[in-house]
């Protein structure tokens, strides 16, 4: 009796701030179902803090980006490995949960599976094995027994991968479709002054230092040629993180046009349901644009050895609403394309009524229908698995 009574017990283990904000909204809804009957060990950041996990260590210590940077502290991040492997066989918990981050939790997961092969592995968001390196969907298989999936096209690409199990549980801006469509462009306008003569252009280089390094120059190249074009005028605004907002307007001393700088999610979203189209960086962002059913152009470049490793995709486009909606809607560009003169071609169409606006409009009515979870929430149907998982492996135990 006494065994039946002790608190089921997840190892969740987040590598960095976006898994942390998943991770955080899994505890909330575990902690609503099941209130005092569970326990949290692991790692995470402070949104996971704040739903009552004390973390191994500061998540700072793992949220490394790039394979140069992952290079560079690779000896911190090994040693953090066996140390996160070192508590979880200590604890002993019902099941562990990876979150995203495969660079560092997988390695946990493998030796985890080795000393403690009864207890269930659930990987909350998998690899981009569609995109490159597809021979890691097979050899998950010894290590994950759950996927869960941000992207509705990633279970049959498991299937077809000889992957995991794996379930779509929606991404968690399905969680917020109501609250975007809710933010209002008008309101925004009249707040910062815009003319309403002019039209609107929503740039985003990215939320990291280093994209923000690399497409800060182009962009504002593009901005001051789009600017030209546009015979009644532009305004520009540009929403910014505060990890990135030093270097955002060190940037942009040399730009041309004058930037309107806007904050807070809100704010932001706001501005992408007022744009009349965005240069934005290829990432989640393409998705959040696509919701808003902005016309944008997408532009990246990366480090000379992820350029190095390009031979590597497998897949038909970088930028997620384009896989989302399985169609090439927004115009990408990378490395030696991330130019003034080439995104500025791209992008003057988008800012009237033409043919490519149009069409782009049009298809973008794809990507909610496309991510739609039934009128369930994500971080419910995550919970159905990973419990289901826990109680049955405590059953068997």
């Amino acid at each position: 009796m006494a065994e039946r009574a002790r608190p089921l017990r997840l190892y969740l283990i987040a590598g960095e701030h976006s898994g942390d904000a998943l991770g955080a909204k899994l505890m909330a809804e575990i902690k609503a179902r099941l209130g005092a009957g569970v326990v949290f060990d692991g790692v995470g950041g402070e949104e996971m803090a704040a739903e009552g996990l004390v973390s191994l260590f500061p998540l700072s210590d793992v949220a490394v980006m790039g394979p140069i940077n992952i290079a560079k502290q690779l000896p911190r991040l090994i040693d953090r490995v066996h140390q996160t492997v070192r508590d979880a066989v200590a604890v002993g918990p019902d099941a562990v949960v990876i979150i995203d981050s495969p660079e560092f939790t997988h390695p946990i997961a493998k030796r985890i599976r080795q000393r403690m092969p009864s207890v269930p592995v659930v990987d909350y968001v998998s690899p981009s094995v569609w995109a490159w390196r597809p021979g890691r969907a097979k050899k998950m298989r010894a290590y994950v027994d759950h996927v869960l999936a941000l992207l509705p096209f990633e279970p049959e690409a498991h299937v077809r991968l000889g992957g995991p199990a794996c379930t779509y549980v929606g991404h968690s801006m399905v969680e917020r479709l109501d609250w975007i469509e809710a933010q209002d462009g008008a309101a925004l306008a009249k707040k910062l002054g815009l003319d309403p003569k002019k039209r609107v252009l929503v740039v985003l280089p990215g939320s990291r230092v280093s994209e923000v390094t690399r497409l800060m120059g182009p962009f504002g190249d593009t901005v001051r040629l789009v600017r030209d074009a546009c015979p009644k005028g532009l305004e520009v605004l540009l929403p910014v993180v505060a990890s990135v907002r030093g270097h955002v307007e060190a940037a942009l001393k040399n730009w041309a046009v004058p930037v309107r700088l806007v904050e807070g999610e809100a704010d932001k979203f706001a501005a992408f349901r007022l744009g009349d189209a965005a240069l934005a960086a290829s990432g989640t962002v393409t998705l959040e644009l696509g919701l808003c059913g902005t016309p944008a152009v997408v532009a990246y470049k990366v480090d000379r050895i992820a350029e190095k490793l390009k031979f590597l995709m497998k897949v038909k486009s970088i930028v997620l609403a384009n896989l989302v909606a399985d169609e090439i809607i927004y115009p990408e560009f990378v490395q030696d394309q991330v130019a003034g003169p080439v995104l500025a071609r791209a992008l003057v169409p988008l800012l009237s009524d033409t043919v490519e606006r149009r069409a782009q409009v049009e298809l973008l009515r794809r990507v909610p229908e496309r991510i739609a979870t039934g009128g369930k929430r994500p971080s419910a149907l995550a919970a159905d698995v990973v419990l289901d998982y826990a109680t049955h492996a405590r059953l068997r135990a």
